[in-house]
């Protein structure tokens, strides 16, 4: 056979490979795809969660056309029995901590931010930090807060600082203004940036209560209720207080002032000071804590009327505490004392400050130190 020959041989053999494809494809031109055999099905997987009817008093079941494709579920599923569900169920979130730092520029801001900042950073969420500075906010301290990894507000007091007497009182009223504005819920303290703090003290505060107190007919004040009430009424406290530790403004001794306590019950007070024990409660500053709806919920706490609380700058140095304290309880019996029996010190006031020191703006140089020793 020739090359012509086989040259057709060859066309042949690939027209008749080709003819069965080609019949197929003239079928799907010339039919509907609907019309077709040809099927295709999905069957993805259906995800359930089941509780336990006697339990959860629900069951939750996929209806008969349901399909979830992907699905996601976000949260718990029950695998270990009612001991387990009834714990989560009964979970009780923390209570919100809000922290009042009143700060000023100086040189060891940046030392104090940032050792009280790390502290926070180790507390349990939620935790608000509320920084106040006086009539602008510096970006040193916009810096440290920006990245110190936890919720704060900054504010600017801005009080005439000519007629500011003590600057704290004031910053911490900016700080009170804005949790009565926007009703913040939690408890309130007080934490100055220059003292040293134990994480046991974070979480102590946290067992002020959250509940109003509730009298029976005929009372008008706990004090009435205190010496005959039952079990079956609820009594609980606005208001917790503890020792701290403190260096003397001599720098020579240490004092401890504060709550004495039986059990959780404040019976007295203890002082070093001789020229303060005319005060009517012994406390520092950084020495008590308190519920935040007292300042914009009077009636939950039955206050006697509904003036705003704030911190006075009229009164003598060393009485902003007790002056404070009388706006919000009685006496000592709407107190409770944290730690049982007070016996604990939580945090330390050490009066150590470092005035007119040069240092370098936002704590960065601008050119490169001078050489005072070369390398060798």
């Amino acid at each position: 056979m020739g090359i012509g020959g086989q040259l057709s041989v060859t066309i042949l053999g690939f027209l008749l490979g080709m003819a069965p494809f080609n019949n197929d494809l003239n079928e799907l031109k010339n039919h509907d795809l609907r019309n077709s055999d040809f099927s295709f099905e999905m069957k993805p997987t259906v995800v359930t969660v089941e509780k336990n009817v006697a339990d959860l008093g629900f069951i939750e079941r996929p209806k008969e056309n349901d399909m979830v494709v992907d699905a996601v579920e976000l949260g718990v599923v029950e695998r270990t029995g009612k001991n387990e569900i009834n714990r989560i169920l009964s979970f009780v979130p923390c209570k919100q901590l809000i922290l009042v730092t009143p700060t000023y520029n100086r040189a060891m801001q940046a030392y104090y931010l940032n050792r009280l900042g790390q502290v926070l950073r180790l507390v349990r969420p939620p935790v608000l930090w509320i920084v106040v500075e006086m009539n602008a906010a510096s970006m040193e301290t916009a810096e440290i807060l920006r990245n110190m990894g936890i919720m704060y507000r900054h504010l600017v007091c801005m009080k005439n600082s000519t007629d500011v007497k003590d600057r704290g009182v004031h910053q911490r009223n900016t700080a009170i203004e804005h949790i009565e504005r926007h009703r913040l819920d939690g408890i309130v303290y007080f934490a100055d940036d220059d003292n040293i703090y134990s994480l046991e003290l974070f979480e102590s505060i946290r067992e002020i209560s959250a509940e109003a107190m509730r009298y029976n007919d005929g009372y008008n004040s706990l004090k009435e209720l205190l010496p005959t009430r039952t079990s079956s009424q609820n009594l609980t406290f606005r208001f917790g207080t503890w020792p701290v530790g403190m260096l003397a403004q001599s720098k020579n001794k240490v004092i401890v002032e504060g709550p004495v306590c039986n059990r959780s019950r404040v019976i007295g007070w203890h002082t070093n000071e001789k020229s303060k024990r005319v005060r009517r409660f012994h406390v520092d500053m950084s020495g008590f804590a308190f519920n935040s709806t007292i300042l914009w919920d009077p009636k939950r706490w039955h206050r006697p009327n509904s003036s705003p609380i704030r911190q006075l700058d009229t009164v003598k140095e060393g009485f902003q505490e007790t002056t404070f304290i009388q706006q919000i309880v009685e006496d000592e019996s709407q107190m409770e004392g944290i730690s049982d029996g007070c016996y604990r010190i939580m945090n330390w006031h050490l009066h150590l400050e470092a005035f007119q020191l040069v240092y370098p703006k936002g704590w960065m140089f601008q050119k490169n130190l001078g050489v005072v020793i070369p390398s060798n």
